[in-house]
C-alpha cells in the first residue's frame, strides 16, 4: 500500500512503508527476482504541523512525479459496477529495482487513490482493488512468469481471490482452487494490534465489487464472516510470517484458531544500510585502522552528527540543546501503545533526569482521524512548552528527520506495552549509527540487546502481563516507567560519563545491527525461508 523510498516522493505513512521501500532497495542491490507493486497516490499522507492556535494541521501537496515514467501497459478492475482503467508508471530514482505504481487512467476515478490511508470503508476497498486485482493484472500484462506471490500485510489479499478466479489455478470447486493457489502465495503479518488487522463486512465488500464474483458462503470459508483480511491471508499462503522472533510467538498465538491457516515461521526485519547508516560511521571502522583510531574517529563522527541534529533542532524551535550531555531520542507513529510520554509522567523523577543533564528530542506523527494519537503529540508538545532546554518535539516526522535524529542523538528509547511492537526499525537504524537502544525487550529488541554491552532492556518480559488488558494498563505503565528511570539513573548515565565505556557501547552497538538486522539479510532470510518452494 506504500514505499517509503525518499523524503522527496511521500507515497508512504510510516514503518510499514520505509520497510517495504527497504526491502526493494535490497531487491535492487542482491539482484533478487523480486518485482514490487504499489499504488501511485495524488496527495501521499499528511504533511503534520503545529497549527498558529494550537493543536496540529494536517496538509496534503501533491505528490511529485519526477521520480516516476509512465507505461505503456493499461489493465482495468471493476468498482462499483463500473470498469475503471488504470495506468502504471515505473519508479525510476531510488532503487534499481522493479516497482510499479498504479493509479486509475481517469481522473473521475481518481478519487480512488487521491490520498494514502484517507476516505472511508468504501475508498480503502476500491484502493484494494486495484492493488491486489490490478495488480495480478498488470503482472500478467507486462508478461512476467511470477512463481510466487507475496502478500505483504493484508491490503494486497484481493490479489488472491483475483488468482482464484483464474483459470490458472482451475478447479471444480473453491477449495481445490485453494488447493492449486497455496503454493504460489505467502504472507507476511505485520501487526498484533487487534485495529491494524483489517476487516471488512461481506455487504460492504460486494457494493464496491471487492468480492471477486464469489458468493458470501464463498467468501466466509476464505476469509471468515466479517471478512478478515489477515484470516485470508493465512488460509489462502502456504507459508506466513512475523516480522520478529517474538512477533511470530505472538501471532501463532493470535491466530491459533484459524483453521486451515499457513503455518506462521519469524522473519526479523532489517533496515537498508546504505540509506540508514551514515557514511561518516563506516568511515571510521574501516578494519585496516588502529583501534584507537576508529575509537577516535568513531566518536569525532557521532559528535559531528549530534552537532547537526541540535542545529536543525535550534533552525525549528529556537531551542539550543546542549552538546555536552546526555540526548535521548524517541520518534515513531504516535500510536498510543509506544507511550511516547512514559518518560513524562513523573514529575519529580523527571526533573532529577532534568539535573543531571537529560535532554530528549521528540518527533512523530499521527494518523489525521487519530484522535487519541493526536493527544499523545499534544502531550509532548505541551512539556516542550513546560520544559524548555529539556524537551523538544520536531513537527511532520519523514524521512530526513528520522535520519538526522537516528545519526545525532546519544540513545534511542523504545518503550512499547509488550508485545504489541511487532518489530520496530528506527531502532536498527539508531544501533548501526552507534546510537544504543534503551529499550522495553518488544519487537525486535529481545534479539539485538546485550544488557550493558549492545544497549541496556528495561527491565524482564513479565509473562504474566497480558498486554491486552486495558484495565492492568495502569499497573504496567508505572512499573515500566519506574524501570526506566532506574535504568537511566543507574546505568545509563553513568555509562556516558565514561567516554572509553561509551565508545565500546557504541563499536558493539553497530557490530550487532550492520548485517543481522539489515534489510540485505532480510531479504536473503525470505528467498531462502518463504520465496523458495
Amino acid at each position: 500500500m506504500e514505499y517509503g523510498l525518499d523524503a522527496a516522493f511521500p507515497i508512504y505513512a510510516g514503518g510499514l512503508g520505509i520497510l517495504a521501500g527497504d526491502h526493494m532497495k535490497s531487491v535492487g542491490d542482491l539482484r533478487a527476482p523480486v518485482t514490487g507493486l504499489g499504488l501511485l497516490w495524488d496527495e501521499g499522507y499528511t504533511r503534520q504541523v503545529l497549527a498558529a492556535r494550537g493543536g496540529l494541521e494536517d496538509q496534503y501537496p501533491k505528490t511529485p512525479r519526477d521520480a516516476v515514467r509512465r507505461i505503456e501497459t493499461r489493465v482495468e478492475v471493476t468498482v462499483k459496477g463500473k470498469t475503471v482503467p488504470l495506468r502504471a508508471w515505473k519508479v525510476e530514482r531510488y532503487i534499481s529495482s522493479d516497482l510499479y505504481l498504479l493509479e486509475p487512467e481517469r481522473a473521475a476515478d481518481r478519487w480512488i487513490t487521491e490520498r494514502l490511508y484517507g476516505g472511508d470503508t468504501a475508498d480503502r476497498l476500491a484502493q484494494e482493488i486495484v492493488l491486489g486485482v490490478g495488480g495480478v493484472r498488470l503482472i500478467k500484462a507486462l508478461g512476467i512468469d511470477a512463481d510466487v506471490y507475496h502478500f505483504n500485510e493484508g491490503h494486497a489479499v484481493f490479489a488472491g481471490l483475483e488468482l482464484l478466479r483464474s483459470k490458472r489455478f482451475g478447479g471444480t470447486s473453491l477449495a481445490q482452487r485453494m488447493t492449486k493457489l497455496r503454493p504460489h502465495v505467502v504472507f507476511t503479518t505485520h501487526t498484533p494490534v487487534p485495529a491494524g488487522n483489517e476487516v471488512h463486512d461481506l455487504a460492504a465488500m460486494r457494493a464496491v465489487d471487492a468480492d471477486c464474483g464469489f458468493t458470501d458462503a464463498e467468501l466466509e470459508k476464505i476469509g471468515g464472516a466479517p471478512f478478515s483480511m489477515t484470516v485470508a491471508g493465512l488460509r489462502l499462503a502456504r507459508i506466513a510470517n512475523g516480522v520478529a522472533e517474538l512477533h511470530g510467538e505472538t501471532a501463532r498465538e493470535m491466530w491459533k484458531d484459524v483453521a486451515g491457516a499457513a503455518p506462521i515461521i519469524s522473519i526479523t526485519n532489517g533496515v537498508h544500510v546504505p540509506t540508514w547508516q551514515d557514511a561518516r560511521i563506516r568511515a571510521a571502522l574501516v578494519p585496516d585502522k588502529a583501534r584507537a583510531v576508529q575509537d577516535a574517529q568513531l566518536w569525532t563522527a557521532h559528535q559531528t552528527m549530534k552537532a547537526e541534529l541540535i542545529a536543525e533542532v535550534a533552525k525549528r524551535t529556537k531551542v539550543k540543546l546542549s552538546q555536552d550531555r546526555l540526548l535521548i531520542g524517541f520518534a515513531r507513529r504516535a500510536a498510543t501503545y509506544k507511550r511516547a510520554d512514559l518518560i513524562l509522567g513523573d514529575e519529580k523523577a523527571l526533573k532529577k533526569l532534568f539535573e543531571r543533564g537529560v535532554q530528549i528530542v521528540y518527533a512523530g506523527k499521527a494518523h489525521p482521524r487519530d484522535t487519541a494519537g493526536k493527544q499523545v503529540i499534544g502531550k509532548l508538545v505541551a512539556a516542550a512548552k513546560k520544559y524548555k532546554q529539556h524537551v523538544v518535539f520536531l513537527e511532520n516526522y519523514d524521512m530526513t528527520l528520522g535520519a538526522l535524529l537516528t545519526r545525532g542523538t546519544d540513545i534511542w528509547l523504545n518503550n512499547p506495552r509488550r508485545p504489541l511492537e511487532a518489530s520496530g526499525t528506527s531502532g536498527m537504524k539508531a544501533a548501526m549509527n552507534g546510537v544504543p537502544n534503551l529499550s522495553i525487550l518488544d519487537g525486535w529488541w529481545p534479539e539485538g540487546c546485550e544488557h550493558g554491552v549492545t544497549g541496556w532492556k528495561i527491565g524482564d518480559a513479565d509473562p504474566s502481563d497480558d498486554a491486552f488488558d486495558e484495565a492492568d494498563g495502569l499497573r504496567v505503565d508505572n512499573r515500566d516507567r519506574a524501570l526506566l528511570y532506574k535504568t537511566l539513573e543507574r546505568e545509563v548515565l553513568p555509562a556516558f560519563a565514561n567516554r572509553a565505556k561509551w565508545v565500546a557501547i557504541m563499536r558493539a552497538s553497530i557490530a550487532m545491527s550492520a548485517w543481522r538486522f539489515s534489510s540485505d539479510r532480510m531479504i536473503e532470510d525470505y528467498i531462502a525461508k518463504v520465496y523458495t518452494h
